[in-house]
């Protein structure tokens, strides 16, 4: 198995909020729709870009994340990704050289090629000193231009590109236009599948694209940005530990925060995966084990709440025996109370004791790994709400590489057989300890 070839970009900015979603989505849509395979990752931990993505794309969007996922990791999607596709696309995460390790870091690691997009909307020559400094600030940067965002004229857009050292960098300009403005919301933005118009806001952000440089390359110029990607190290499948189990996951509007890498490494531990919706009322399905995912609980409490069918037969499922893995806004779902931010309280399936609230600030955000006897998985945290609880703790998620701290990160609830946590993992990085998680206790980790 040897290297493959594909033109390939990250693209990136000086911080969050510029655009680095739209552009994404708006270059992989341009070229989808002119019939080319178009491969999108996302970097680092986020569930809502890549819905945007895939819808954009038409292909599945997995993220990447050197930490979190893992250098190997990353090598053989890329890899997988570069046989099929005529275009690969990785949006970077926050700006360029934030986090340890950074979309740069990324970078220089897979030789993808930077293209830097600029809110320009209350600057002219700075523009020159940003793009400028982006790519020279760390050596070994590969470099493919700088696109500016909410520009707001021709004249404007024309002192913005006068302003750079090397004409050729200059990618385009993008005016302001809400018609194709992505909507967002308190985690992120809004769900793509709640969109009515999401394809016709994707397709009129691939117009406005298509009038720039970028826009207007075809494939042959695409082919200054081919990358190598090498083969990865054979990597070893992971143990049939959930061979003949049949795992059923919650997915809807109000459950929606899941890795579909997730979904494959359930498969490659040998589970079968169902869906079903507790949104729509229906049942948990007959099942070995459950895993209700994180998502905007929140959003849909009072329905969630008088789901009476669901609950009943997710108290059955526990009273069996059968195990739950709950993140997040899954957690929240199965605690006795919910308090929105407006101050309304809901009564919400009564499995976990106390209430979560949720909070005008976020409450925490960032990688954080969780160590069980069966390996340390990887993962993150990002949320809006507390919980108030009496359940157990059987133990607590740290920062990476580091020990968990008395009170701190976060904790790893257990309840008979529900095991619950804000922590949300990335199964694929310690396939034995995910599949514990889906196993009775007796199996799994020990009460």
């Amino acid at each position: 198995m040897g290297a493959h070839t594909a033109p390939a970009l990250l693209i990136a900015a000086p911080a969050s909020g510029q655009g680095k979603t739209t552009l994404t989505a708006a270059l992989a849509r341009l070229h989808a729709r002119a019939g080319r395979r178009v491969r999108v990752f996302k970097c680092g931990p986020d569930f809502l870009d890549p819905l945007w993505h895939a819808l954009a794309s038409g292909a599945p969007v997995h993220q990447i994340d050197l930490w979190m996922t893992g250098e190997e990791d990353i090598r053989e999607r890329l890899h997988a990704a570069a046989q099929e596709a005529d275009l690969i696309l990785v949006e970077g995460v926050m700006g360029l050289f934030d986090g340890e390790p950074s979309a740069a870091d990324l970078a220089r690691r897979f030789g993808l090629p930077v293209l830097a997009v600029i809110n320009a909307s209350s600057m002219a020559g700075t523009f020159g000193a940003l793009a400028h400094g982006l790519q020279h600030y760390r050596p070994g940067l590969p470099w493919a231009g700088v696109l500016a965002n909410q520009v707001g004229s021709d004249r404007h857009a024309q002192m913005l590109q006068d302003s750079l050292d090397d004409p050729s960098h200059w990618l385009g300009a993008l005016r302001r236009d809400a018609a194709w403005t992505l909507p967002e919301r308190h985690l992120g933005l809004t769900v793509a599948g709640e969109i009515d118009d999401a394809l016709q806001r994707l397709d009129a952000a691939a117009d406005v694209l298509s009038g720039t440089p970028l826009g207007r390359m075809g494939p042959e110029d695409l082919q200054r940005w081919v990358v190598h990607f090498a083969p990865p190290v054979k990597l070893t499948a992971p143990p049939q530990l959930l061979a003949g189990r049949k795992v059923a996951v919650a997915r809807d509007r109000a459950f929606c925060f899941i890795y579909d890498a997730n979904l494959d490494t359930l498969r490659a531990l040998g589970a079968e995966v169902v869906h079903f919706s507790p949104l729509a009322g229906e049942a948990v399905p007959a099942c070995d084990a459950l895993w209700l995912p994180g998502g905007y609980p929140e959003l849909h409490a009072q329905t969630l709440g008088a789901q009476h069918a669901v609950r009943a037969s997710l108290l059955a499922h526990v009273e069996a025996g059968r195990p739950v893995w709950a993140e997040c806004g899954g957690m929240m779902a199965l605690f006795d109370e919910l308090e929105t931010r407006e101050g309304e309280v809901h009564a919400m399936w009564g499995l976990l004791p106390g209430r979560v609230t949720m909070q005008k600030r976020l409450a925490a955000l960032g990688p954080q790994q969780l160590a069980l006897s069966q390996g340390t998985l990887r993962g993150h945290t990002f949320h809006y709400s507390t919980a108030a609880t009496s359940a157990k703790v059987l133990t607590r998620t740290a920062r990476p590489d580091a020990e968990p701290v008395p009170d701190a990160g976060e904790a790893l609830y257990q309840l008979g057989s529900v095991r619950a946590s804000y922590f949300h993992a990335w199964f694929a990085s310690a396939p034995a300890a995910a599949a514990s998680l889906f196993l009775p206790t007796a199996q799994g980790e020990p009460q």
